[in-house]
Order: structure tokens, then sequence, then C-alpha cells
């Protein structure tokens, strides 16, 4: 069993706890909440008897979940203090935050040392420690504009941003399906498409390979900017347009990753095919488009976000009533920056699903793959 004596997180933790206590109070004396003897005490024992129990020789999964309850259930009671109080934190509040977030870096920590021997912890450990990471960013991110009262027009805090999202749901629906599921989806799948068909003829025909190179080269270095006022002049407002800006930014990723993985397979697995008496297209088939996959898949996850991101700035130049881009230049222009926060959230998760399940499809399609193999180990 792993040994896990106190941790200079749990010691730097311990230390702020008592910085904390030498210039409490935690809120402003004007306050309008004021803070309670007891609210203070059971933050300051949350963190100290969190980091004493770490210390102790205790399962990892046990310190894990004493650091993951004590981290969070502080930085709650912490965030509950400052509604109604914005702009009154002190410092001993700021100290606090950064004790418990210590904490929940102790805590992953120990949970990526953690080795499951079932599929499903290996799984749930993959979905854990990124959740906790965003979700400190989001308490910190709370803590500091809600504490030191940031202007609302400047940052407006995570839960003001989640409360805009759960009241425009309709909205948000009609702006994914316009720009998603139409500009994005359309616009990848053909840009993706006459990509990878456009580079197994560039290996079969030199003259194209020699030529199409450089000049994917330069178009990717187009600025979205310039390309998408063109695109709308030439395919109209609606979702058309999107989908060109999108098909141009697609292509030639894909015509560069495509034609460098058909040139992976090793010359011995290509003798060998010769000795099978194998003709061009057999080889292809069995050789080296399986030899190429992981630069296929890595060609499609990278156009998953360059997808999203191309749609979304095209949208700048003219769109119908809806979209993510149209919301966002409309919205900031009316100051009401939690919609755009909202769409902007709403677009990152977006491109987060759409990159995990071209992630999952890899990894079901390449299984074989040492770099697939090696990550499950």
């Amino acid at each position: 069993m792993i040994d896990f004596r106190l941790s200079w997180q749990c010691v730097l933790s311990l230390l702020l706890c008592l910085v904390a206590v030498a210039v409490l109070p935690l809120l402003a004396v004007d306050a309008a909440t004021p803070v309670s003897a007891g609210s203070t005490f059971v933050i300051f024992l949350l963190i100290a008897a969190a980091a004493v129990l770490s210390s102790l020789n205790l399962s990892a999964s046990l310190t894990a979940a004493i650091l993951f309850f004590a981290a969070h259930a502080a930085a709650w009671l912490l965030l509950s203090l400052i509604s109604g109080n914005e702009g009154k934190a002190q410092a001993s509040f700021f100290v606090l935050v950064a004790a418990a977030w210590l904490l929940a870096w102790r805590c992953v920590s120990i949970l990526s040392a953690i080795r499951p021997q079932s599929i499903a912890g290996i799984y749930g450990l993959r979905l854990l420690i990124p959740a906790i990471f965003g979700a400190w960013i989001l308490i910190i991110w709370e803590a500091v504009t809600r504490g030191a009262g940031i202007p609302f027009i400047l940052l407006p805090p995570p839960s003001a941003i989640g409360v805009r999202i759960a009241g425009s749901i309709p909205t948000l629906w009609t702006d994914v399906q316009q720009t998603i599921f139409r500009s994005v989806l359309i616009g990848y799948i053909i840009g993706c498409a006459s990509g990878f068909i456009v580079a197994v003829l560039a290996d079969r025909v030199t003259f194209l390979r020699r030529g199409l190179l450089p000049i994917g080269n330069l178009v990717s270095a187009l600025p979205i900017i310039g390309v998408a006022p063109i695109m709308v002049m030439w395919f109209g407002f609606d979702w058309q347009s999107k989908a060109a800006v999108v098909v141009i930014m697609t292509f030639f990723p894909m015509l560069v990753n495509t034609v460098t993985g058909l040139a992976a397979s090793g010359s011995m697995e290509r003798d060998l095919m010769r000795t099978y008496a194998s003709n061009y297209w057999q080889t292809l088939l069995k050789l080296r488009l399986p030899a190429a996959a992981p630069f296929i898949f890595n060609a499609l996850k990278i156009n998953s976000t360059l997808a999203l991101i191309g749609a979304i700035v095209a949208e700048f130049f003219g769109t119908p009533m809806s979209g993510m881009g149209f919301r966002i230049s409309t919205e900031i222009g009316r100051m009401n920056v939690d919609m755009v926060w909202a769409e902007i959230a709403v677009a990152a998760i977006a491109g987060s699903v759409f990159y995990g399940i071209v992630a999952i499809a890899e990894r079901m399609t390449t299984f074989w793959h040492p770099s697939i193999r090696g990550g499950q180990t």
C-alpha cells in the first residue's frame, strides 16, 4: 500500500488556514449578511481535518474521498457566504479558497496514482479527474468575480451564466440546430470526405501530391475573416455559405494527414504484400489505410474543433435570425454578456462532445494500434 505522508499541498493548506485566522474576518464589517463564527469554524475544521487525515496510512480511495468531500464542502460554504455580499470579501476569504483548492489538487494527485482493475473504474477515473479540474476552474472563477466585485459587464460569474442558460434553452437550441446540425455537420462531412478522396488520388498520382500539398499549406494559412464574407457573397446568407467555410477549413488538414499516413507503413510490410502478388488497391485497403488510420483520426479530431470555429466566425458576416455566431454578435452589441457567455459555454460543450465522439470512434476502430493499447494499460 502506498504511504501517503503529509504532502506539501496539505502542509501549505494548513499554513494558509493559520494565515486566514490571523487576517480574519472573511467579509467586510459592512457586509449585508455577516458571517457567523460557526460557519467560519466549520470551514477551518473541514480543511484542517482533511489535511491531517490524509497523512494517515489510509487506502488511496478513502484518502481521496476525504479530500474530495472536504475541499468541495469548504468551497460550497465559502461561496454561500459571498452570495449577496459581492465585493465584500477580505483577504482571509481568498486564502481559504486557495487552501481548499490545494486539497482538491492533492485529491487529484492521489486519484491519478490509482490503477483500477475494472474497465468501469478506469473510465470512471478518466471522467472524474477532469471533472474536478473543471469544477475548480468554475469555483475559483465564481469566488473571484463575486468576492472581488468584478463588474458584471466585464466578467459575469458562472452561476449567472448557468441561470441564463437555463432560462434561454429554446433560443440556444435553435442556435445549435442552425450552426451545428446544418453548417458544421454538413461542411465537416463534405470537407473530410473530399480531403480523404483527394489524398488517395494524390497518393496514386505523383504530380497531384507534389502540386496539392504546397497549395494545402497556403490555403491553411488563409484568414477566416477574409474567406467568410466571400463565401457569403457566393452562397448567400443561409447555412450553405457557413458550410462552405467549414469545407475549406477541414479539407486540407484531412488531405495532409491522410497523405502522410499513407506513407507510414514500413517497407518490409510493403515488400511482403508484393511477395503475395498484391496489387495497389489490395495493398491500400489491407495495409496502408490501416496504418494511416491514426493519422486520419487525428485529422478528424482537429477538424471537429476547426469546423465549429469556422461556422461561428462565418455567421458574423451574415446569417438568418439564428445561429451561435449571430447570437454572439448581436447580444454583445446589447451588452448582454451573460448571453454571450452562455453561447460560448454551449459551443464549448458541443465541441467537446463532437471531439469525444470522434475519439471514441478512434478507439473502437484502431484498438489494435500501439498508441491505443498503450493508453489502456
